[in-house]
């Protein structure tokens, strides 16, 4: 099994068109949003390592934020979910993971986490 290197950003507020009740449709939800992207990984980070090695978090943190469309209405969050997916496979070749998290802000009543959990794999 090869070596993979985890890059994680968590717990990012975003707003988003989404949702199939007639009161979530016609303006942006507030969702949490966590990234993670395994991507294939030298055999060895000298010192001196550039960036280009790696991969910024700056790109999960796109992929969930301004990578996602402010015009387009999301039916289901897992649609979200799969759009941020999409966008760090495409962005870059070595990322053979990714796992996002969405909690569901705005239907929450006593703190508690509502929300999916999807994971895709680089086919």
């Amino acid at each position: 099994m090869p070596d993979l290197l985890q890059l994680q950003v968590h717990d990012l507020e975003v707003e988003i068109l989404t949702g199939i009740y007639s009161e979530e449709t016609h303006l942006p939800q507030p969702l949490r949003i966590s990234v993670t992207a395994d991507i294939d990984v030298p055999e060895h980070f000298a010192p001196d390592t550039p960036l280009s090695a790696s991969k910024s978090y700056i790109d999960l943190k796109h992929a969930a934020t301004d990578g996602l469309p402010k015009d387009v209405h999301f039916t289901l969050i897992e649609a979200v979910a799969d759009h941020i997916a999409q966008t760090l496979f495409i962005g870059d070749s070595r990322v053979r993971r990714v796992e996002v998290r969405i909690i569901k802000l705005a239907i929450a009543e006593r703190d508690e986490s509502i929300g999916i959990t999807m994971v895709r794999h680089r086919r």
